[in-house]
């Protein structure tokens, strides 16, 4: 799923700080699930903002709005009300979300409250861990379905670097090595002889250094 984190109060307030009329909208997906942009995260910083314009001297109007998914129009389309009262938009989706937002309401500001961290899991409550880089040319099928070129820190895609300690990443002790991980699931599976593969370098384009990437499928396309 995709990661973020909400701004803090003060770089938030100081983007909304230009209008009166202010929507916060949530997402009710990922950034929910990694409790950055969800009912329960809008209702407490619409609450904060509210309190933090008051001290200042300042009345705005703040409300508050929540759909399933920002990035897709038929939940978007459940919002054009309360869009259509306020000024700007403030959205706690990820920067996909904000730009489908924008680009349905030309005319509207629209503005991020949470900054899009990365693709990762929920290893455990509270604890989001970064997984996949979305290189749009996936070999986790090569290192037994665990990441080099996201969970190792020098990005190494034909072996260990040498560095690491009893596990442990060289850059980061803190961090398991992802060539030792590779290796322990490649010895599970039987299949130690993917390491004699050599794998050849990333092709950029395929993850993004061309442009936008686009998927489109033909046989969903109306």
């Amino acid at each position: 799923m995709i990661v973020g984190e909400q701004k803090s109060i003060a770089e938030i307030k100081n983007i909304v700080s230009p209008y009166k009329k202010v929507l916060i909208l949530g997402c009710g997906t990922c950034v929910k699930t990694c409790f950055a942009g969800g009912e329960d995260e809008v209702a407490v910083l619409a609450s904060a903002l509210r309190l933090a314009f008051k001290k200042d001297g300042r009345r705005i109007e703040v409300e508050e709005f929540t759909v399933e998914r920002q990035c897709e129009d038929e939940f978007v389309q459940e919002s054009a009300e309360a869009i259509a009262r306020n000024e700007s938009v403030l959205s706690l989706a990820c920067g996909a979300g904000v730009q489908a937002i924008a680009r349905r309401y030309e005319k509207t500001p629209v503005l991020p409250g949470v900054n899009t961290t990365f693709l990762g899991v929920l290893e455990k409550h509270g604890l989001f861990t970064e997984e996949c880089s979305g290189c749009g040319d996936c070999q986790l099928a090569v290192f037994g379905a665990v990441c080099p070129f996201t969970r190792c820190a020098k990005k190494l895609l034909n072996g260990p670097c040498g560095g690491s300690q009893e596990g442990k990443c060289e850059v980061d002790p803190d961090t398991e090595c992802a060539w030792s991980l590779i290796i322990y699931r490649l010895k599970l599976l039987g299949q130690l002889d993917n390491l004699r593969a050599y794998v050849p370098p990333k092709n950029w384009c395929a993850s993004g250094a061309c442009g936008p990437r686009k998927l489109i499928r033909e046989d969903h396309v109306l």
